[in-house]
């Protein structure tokens, strides 16, 4: 690829989260005041002091005048991006890439999203205009065809992959359970969790992540000022994006047991942070778990499993909080929520937690005592075949 990076000329000097939670009492104004007015007073900054937002929504709002106002600022630029469910983490990229250039000397990437005045679905915008030849399935059902094609492909016994997957949300509510912020605070035996009601395929209800009102913001600065600000930043070790073309929805080759643009979004990430063993380098990983089959697959396409055995790595404890690799040690999609503009943003709030030591001792990170120093965060959006991608790599030392 193409990708050169940024390593370790970005720093992250401050964060802010709201709860996710079905918020009827705040409105997104509320929710962008408040994580602004939190990610200010992490950095010990004042809004004046940031040269430049850039604002992330799926659809709260259609130009940077949605942040502008409430938070009312005062000639200042707000962009306004979007990129499905990685729309927070493109606000970050593009915030990153514009102080690195020299633009701006501090800037912050803030994600929100209002999704339950909507109704019971959330989003659900008309779809834009197109050729006829868009998938019309729901997103359960695109993923629930990922467990029988792997079940297929790599011979697992159906009953061990329902295990797998209903480990991972056992274990997402686990962790949510600790996390106050978090929308679901509740742990959910495995019994329950295969109980539960089918929406489509073997995905049950537990199977699936929560919809939520939320925001998180991040500040960044050049790496070199970022003790002016922060006596323990985080520096960014990579931001690789990818957006596919759509073509596995006509590839008869295309078995969705892989995620294509996931797996090249992470080798594209490894290369710029210079890590050759992620499971080795890597203390935590916030994904993208908007099912839980989904969360499996990914152990595999962001190298933490070789193919085939993400399930019993799953079932073995090897992502729990005390495992090689934590994955989403907060709770994740499946017990945090999912206010598509904010997702990738508190992902970026956890990882400040969890490697400065700060996170509440009953779900801190084992693999942060144990000395390891780099957090991945994940985002993707749309479906198999049919993706965008986005890998993040952060860590507390300069190299």
């Amino acid at each position: 690829m193409a990708s050169h990076g940024i390593k370790d000329k970005i720093a992250i000097i401050g964060v802010g989260c709201t709860r996710f939670v079905e918020n009827w009492d705040a409105g997104l104004d509320d929710l962008i005041i408040s994580a602004a007015d939190a990610a200010y007073e992490s950095a010990g900054v004042d809004k004046a002091d940031v040269d430049a937002y850039w604002f992330g929504t799926a659809q709260g709002g259609m130009s940077g005048i949605t942040m502008a106002r409430p938070l009312q600022l005062q000639n200042k630029p707000v962009t306004r991006v979007e990129n499905y469910c990685a729309t927070g983490s493109e606000a970050l990229r593009q915030a990153a890439y514009a102080v690195a250039s020299g633009a701006y000397d501090v800037a912050m990437a803030l994600g929100a999203e209002k999704t339950k005045d909507s109704g019971f679905q959330g989003l659900n915008a008309a779809p834009p205009p197109n050729d006829g030849t868009a998938r019309s399935l729901t997103a359960a059902a695109m993923y629930s065809m990922v467990a029988p094609a792997y079940c297929e492909k790599f011979d697992v016994d159906p009953a061990d992959m329902r295990h797998a997957m209903a480990r991972v949300a056992e274990k997402n509510h686990y962790n949510g359970a600790r996390n106050p912020l978090a929308q679901f605070q509740r742990e959910v035996s495995i019994e329950t969790i295969c109980a539960s009601p089918k929406i489509a395929g073997d995905l049950g209800v537990f199977d699936c992540a929560g919809v939520a009102d939320g925001a998180a913001a991040v500040i960044i600065c050049r790496a070199e000022d970022a003790h002016k600000y922060c006596d323990n930043p985080l520096y960014i070790k990579a931001l690789s994006f990818i957006a596919g073309n759509g073509s596995g929805l006509t590839d008869p080759d295309y078995d969705y047991t892989t995620f294509p643009e996931i797996a090249e979004c992470a080798l594209d990430a490894y290369a710029q942070a210079g890590i050759d063993d992620p499971s080795s380098s890597i203390a935590m990983a916030e994904v993208h778990d908007c099912f839980t089959i989904t969360e499996l697959v990914l152990m595999e396409d962001l190298g933490f499993s070789p193919r085939g055995t993400a399930w019993s790595h799953m079932l073995d404890g090897r992502f729990d909080l005390d495992g090689e690799v934590a994955v989403n040690p907060d709770g994740g999609l499946k017990s945090f929520g999912h206010p598509v503009g904010a997702s990738g943003l508190r992902m970026i709030y956890e990882a400040w937690l969890q490697l400065r030591g700060e996170a509440p001792a009953d779900r801190q990170v084992a693999a942060v005592a144990e000395g390891k120093t780099m957090a991945m965060t994940h985002n993707l959006g749309g479906y198999p075949g049919e993706m965008v991608s986005f890998i993040a790599i952060v860590g507390t030392e300069l190299s």
